[in-house]
């Protein structure tokens, strides 16, 4: 069994690759990225800021973010539509978890823009991240240019927290916001 602090206390660490979460929601669903996958989500693969531009970077870069999983620093969920199965979109946590925290990121496909999907996974995410990671606070970062991403933070009540030197905005969400 894996432990890590956070606040004082232990507690047994979720990461488990046997288990990975699957999050199931009305519209949504999250789940593991399998290697199936991957030469659908090419365009909106990323790892460190760097986006794959074949399928063999895209999944060299999932080995990686799995990696990142089993060693207990992030979780990258696929967002899937319930009804099609398909991939729509990856949302998760990608730093600070092991402070009791952590920085949200998300990504989707564009034929699924402005169609609700996003709302519906990084609400499962939220959800999953104060409800069972216990984390206290949750936070993303986008660019001053990115209209759509900051009206879905501030949709999911997220609070314009810094203007960063890079032309990033940084938003926070902690538990007691009402979702």
């Amino acid at each position: 069994m894996r432990t890590a602090k956070i606040n004082n206390f232990y507690l047994m660490k979720l990461f488990q690759y046997d288990n990975f979460p699957h999050v199931t929601g009305n519209r949504v669903s999250l789940r593991q990225i399998l290697e199936t996958d991957v030469e659908d989500l090419i365009e909106i693969s990323f790892y460190d800021a760097v986006r794959a531009e074949t399928a063999q970077q895209a999944v060299e870069m999932q080995v990686k973010i799995n990696q990142d999983y089993l060693d207990g620093n992030s979780i990258h969920w696929g967002i899937a539509d319930n009804v099609t199965h398909k991939i729509v979109g990856t949302c998760g946590y990608y730093r600070g978890l092991d402070k009791g925290e952590g920085e949200l990121g998300c990504v989707l496909l564009p034929p699924y823009y402005s169609k609700g999907y996003m709302t519906a996974g990084m609400t499962l995410a939220i959800d999953f991240g104060l409800n069972t990671l216990g984390l206290k606070r949750i936070w993303a970062a986008t660019g001053q240019q990115n209209g759509p991403a900051i009206k879905l933070l501030e949709r999911l009540n997220f609070v314009k927290t810094a203007d960063l030197d890079d032309g990033e905005i940084e938003y926070e969400l902690k538990p007691t916001s009402n979702l």
